[in-house]
């Protein structure tokens, strides 16, 4: 046992491993996971692959901590299946990027609705005032366990630029598809916003931010005029390999600073009630839920959501 080791209480060890013990089985990974024929770890694999940019299986050895030999035996049979496929990287012709087919993403999309599906569910068992220290607890925890990073990166919001608004309709099309299996209603919808927004922007009154990380399109927000007092925020994303950076907390910080700045009296906003990480960033600050109603909408059975806050 290391010095360090015996600097910690075993009582606190303890803790540790008996939330272990029930968190696991709360969340079912002692059975097969999400009731599929797959694992955990094969899982976790196909959310790697269709989150993030183009990787190579060293990515996936280093970043998810995985015998290589382990992941081998995973891609083989992906690409059996024909879930994915290999091209070379243009930088290096030895090393092979993987990507998803379209195969691939009709088999991963079902198991990431189940996922949110039975977390869902788990948030359901408790009661609606104690989620929001619940949710504020388990990032807490993310937080003070999340290792440093090796390098700070460089982070700028800056207004849109010509070109930018193409790139939030793609980036809402996309992720809305793939995470939440959104039907190409919800980016027609999107793009009228775009249109819109363009159209008729008043600088006075409307503004719009592009989250740049390490100089790459990461994220975006847009607050514009509902009336005269009432500001309206719009189309806040984050691309999930800028998750953990705090780009949407900070965008909808802007958001409120620039209403409050202009004489707004209040923001509003509309979202869906399965979109748990940006309820998370309205709740914490000081957003209220005003009204739900079923909303079938985009393919799915949805519960379309009014928030607002006061100035």
């Amino acid at each position: 046992m290391s010095p360090a080791d015996r600097a910690i209480a075993a009582e606190d060890v303890k803790a540790v491993r008996a939330f272990n013990r029930f968190y696991t089985q709360r969340i079912g990974v002692l059975k097969r996971y999400l009731d599929t024929d797959f694992t955990l770890t094969e899982v976790r694999v196909l959310y790697e692959l269709a989150h993030r940019p183009p990787l190579v299986a060293r990515d996936l050895v280093r970043d998810l901590e995985l015998d290589a030999g382990y992941l081998s035996r995973i891609l083989r049979r992906f690409e059996t299946a024909g879930w994915v496929r290999r091209a070379p990287a243009p930088s290096d012709g030895r090393q092979q990027l993987l990507r998803l087919t379209e195969a691939g993403y009709a088999t991963f999309g079902p198991l990431q609705q189940k996922s949110r599906d039975e977390a869902a569910a788990l948030l359901a068992s408790v009661a609606e005032e104690r989620r929001p220290h619940l949710i504020g607890a388990l990032q807490t925890v993310h937080q003070l366990l999340q290792p440093p990073p090796g390098a700070s990166r460089r982070v700028e919001l800056r207004e849109p630029r010509p070109g930018d608004m193409g790139w939030v309709v793609q980036v809402h099309g996309e992720l809305y598809a793939r995470e939440y299996c959104f039907d190409s209603g919800f980016e027609a919808l999107v793009a009228d916003i775009a249109a819109r927004f363009l159209r008729n922007f008043d600088p006075e009154r409307e503004k719009g931010w592009i989250a740049e990380v390490d100089g790459q399109r990461m994220a975006c927000v847009f607050l514009v005029r509902k009336s005269p007092t009432v500001a309206q925020l719009r189309l806040l994303i984050v691309r999930p390999e800028a998750r953990g950076l705090g780009l949407g907390g900070r965008l909808t910080d802007a958001c409120i600073e620039f209403a409050r700045q202009k004489g707004y009296r209040k923001i509003m906003l509309w979202t869906q009630s399965n979109l748990v990480a940006a309820r998370a960033i309205y709740q914490a600050r000081g957003f209220v839920l005003k009204h739900s109603e079923a909303n079938p909408a985009f393919g799915q059975e949805l519960v379309s959501e009014i928030w607002e806050r006061k100035l």
